[in-house]
């Protein structure tokens, strides 16, 4: 994390608080996925026109079964949620939220975060694999929302010998 954070700061040493701050926020994202089960977290980094498009993606096994039918039952209430499918890994529950989290309190931000989860069924398996994209950037959240929805559209499954679920098929 420091040389994450050593590398976006390179350059600025008149920011020391927005420098902790941001190394706070980083740290409280990692943690806040090793509490949800998560395997990988990817961050972006990412400008366009000089403004930063904060992003996450954190990626997480849920060992239990349950058919994306079963997931929007059981999200229902809690924010925009639906049956999608997911042009090479099938059905999947889609919920799409937006809520002011704890770190982004603690770090005084005013805008809430748009999150959006994908939760697809493992073929062959008992097993759930939990998509969390996260956007701290409200102006621009409708935009992310369809970035993240295109990134969720690359899932496949590839079995062990390395084929993907339908060339086997």
């Amino acid at each position: 994390m420091s040389a994450l954070i050593k590398r976006q700061f390179a350059g600025v040493d008149d920011q020391p608080i927005l420098r902790r701050k941001a190394e706070e926020q980083l740290r409280g994202t990692a943690e806040a996925g090793v509490e949800q089960g998560g395997v990988v977290l990817y961050l972006s980094f990412l400008e366009a026109g000089g403004i930063p498009l904060s992003a996450s993606l954190l990626v997480s096994h849920l060992h239990r079964k349950f058919d994306s039918l079963d997931a929007v039952a059981a999200l229902a209430g809690t924010g925009e949620v639906g049956v999608v499918t997911l042009p090479e890994a099938g059905r999947a529950a889609r919920l799409l939220r937006r809520q002011r989290t704890k770190q982004a309190r603690k770090l005084g931000s005013e805008f809430e975060d748009t999150v959006v989860e994908y939760f697809v069924p493992v073929p062959d398996r008992d097993e759930v694999l939990m998509l969390t994209f996260s956007t701290p950037l409200e102006p621009i959240a409708d935009a992310m929302v369809g970035l993240f929805d295109a990134v969720a559209e690359t899932l496949r499954w590839q079995r062990p010998g390395g084929e993907t679920k339908g060339e086997r098929e």
